[in-house]
C-alpha cells in the first residue's frame, strides 16, 4: 500500500487519527496475502498462542478457519510496552513542503504519521504506548500507558510536531538517547525515528543506541531519509546553494561536481550504521519519505512476535 495510492482516498481527512486508521485498515485487509494470513479478521481480539500457555482460552473456531492457534484477548491484557522516540531537529523538517504537498511528504511528517499508525495497532491490541521527542532539548516525554485519554494526549503531541520549526534546532542525539534510556525502566520495545544526521563522535552515537537496549529492551531504528536528494543527490546540474538546516551554514556548488564523492560517503556511513546495529542486535530499517507503511507495520509485527 503506497502512500501515493492512498492520497486521493485520505486527502480529505485532516485529522491524524483518521489518517492512521485508514492506513491500518488497508494494511489489515491485505494481510491475507502476507505471512500473517488468518490474523486480520480478529486482529484486535486475538493473540498468537505460545507453547506452554494455558489452552483454555484457545479460539477453536478460529483454528478451524486458519489452522493456527490463537487465544482470545481480554480487556486487562497488556502484552507489550512500546516507547516511540522522534528526532525533531530541523533536518527532520526536510524537504520544505509546498502548499500543494501533504504533511507526510517530509521526514518529520512521515515519522509522525508512521508513529500514529503504530499507535493505532497498539491501541487495537490494548498495548501500552509512550513517547519521547528531542532536538536540542528534551521536548516531550510521556511514559507507557494504555488508556484512551493517554492515547489522545500523545496524538495531540504528535500533531504539534507538524508545525515548521520557527528557529534552527540542532540535534543532541547522544545526550538525549542516554536520558531516554534511563527513563524506561520496564522492559519495552523502543522504536526510534531519526535521520541520523548527528555531527560529532560516531562511536558515542553508537554507544547511545546500545544504551537503549539496557534492561533487555528491544530496539527498532527506522532511519528516515529523502532518498532522492539526501541519498542520491538527484539535482539538475545548475548552481545550487545548499543550506544546513541546523546550523545555517551555506555552500554553493554544482551537484554533479560532488555527486559521486557525496554518495560514496553517505553509503559508507549507512553501511557502517547498519553493521553496528546488527552487531548490537538493534533492528535497523531504512525508510524513505514517500515509501509505503507496509515495511514499518510488518517490521513491528515481526519484532513483536519475537519479543519474548
Amino acid at each position: 500500500m503506497k502512500i501515493e495510492s492512498q492520497i486521493e482516498k485520505i486527502s480529505s481527512f485532516q485529522h491524524l487519527e483518521i489518517l492512521a486508521n485508514q492506513i491500518v485498515e488497508g494494511f489489515i485487509s491485505g494481510m491475507h496475502k502476507s505471512p500473517f494470513h488468518g490474523f486480520s479478521a480478529e486482529f484486535a481480539e486475538h493473540k498468537v498462542y505460545n507453547v506452554g500457555e494455558s489452552t483454555k482460552h484457545i479460539d477453536w473456531k478460529l483454528f478451524a478457519k486458519t489452522d493456527r492457534l490463537y487465544t482470545k484477548r481480554f480487556e486487562e491484557d497488556t502484552n507489550l510496552r512500546c516507547h516511540i522516540i522522534i528526532d525533531n531537529s530541523s533536518s527532520m523538517h526536510y524537504p520544505k513542503l509546498k502548499d500543494t504537498e501533504n504533511f507526510f511528504q517530509n521526514k518529520i511528517g512521515f515519522s509522525v504519521l508512521a508513529s500514529a499508525v503504530l499507535m493505532n495497532i497498539l491501541k487495537k491490541q490494548r498495548d501500552a504506548i509512550g513517547l519521547s521527542v528531542f532536538s536540542d532539548t528534551y521536548e516531550y516525554y510521556s511514559p507507557e500507558k494504555g488508556s484512551d485519554r493517554h492515547h489522545r494526549m500523545i496524538l495531540n503531541a504528535l500533531e504539534n510536531l507538524l508545525e515548521q520549526p520557527k528557529v534552527q534546532k540542532s540535534t543532541d542525539t547522544i545526550k538525549f538517547l542516554h536520558q531516554i534510556a534511563e527513563k524506561i525502566h520496564r522492559r519495552s520495545m523502543i522504536i526510534l525515528f531519526t535521520d541520523m544526521f548527528q555531527s560529532g563522535n560516531e562511536e558515542a552515537l553508537f554507544t547511545a543506541l546500545q544504551h537503549l537496549k539496557h534492561n533487555k529492551h528491544k530496539v527498532v531504528l527506522f532511519h528516515v531519509i529523502d532518498n532522492k536528494t539526501e541519498l542520491n543527490l538527484d539535482f539538475d546540474n545548475t548552481p545550487r546553494k545548499f543550506i544546513d538546516m541546523e546550523t545555517g551554514d551555506e555552500v554553493s556548488v554544482f551537484a554533479d561536481n560532488v555527486k559521486d564523492e557525496y554518495e560514496k560517503g553517505v553509503n559508507k556511513y549507512f553501511k557502517k550504521l547498519a553493521l553496528t546495529c546488527s552487531q548490537n542486535k538493534i533492528k535497523y530499517v531504512p525508510v524513505g519519505v514517500g515509501d509505503n507503511f507496509e515495511k514499518i507495520l510488518t517490521t513491528y509485527l515481526v519484532e513483536k512476535q519475537n519479543f519474548g
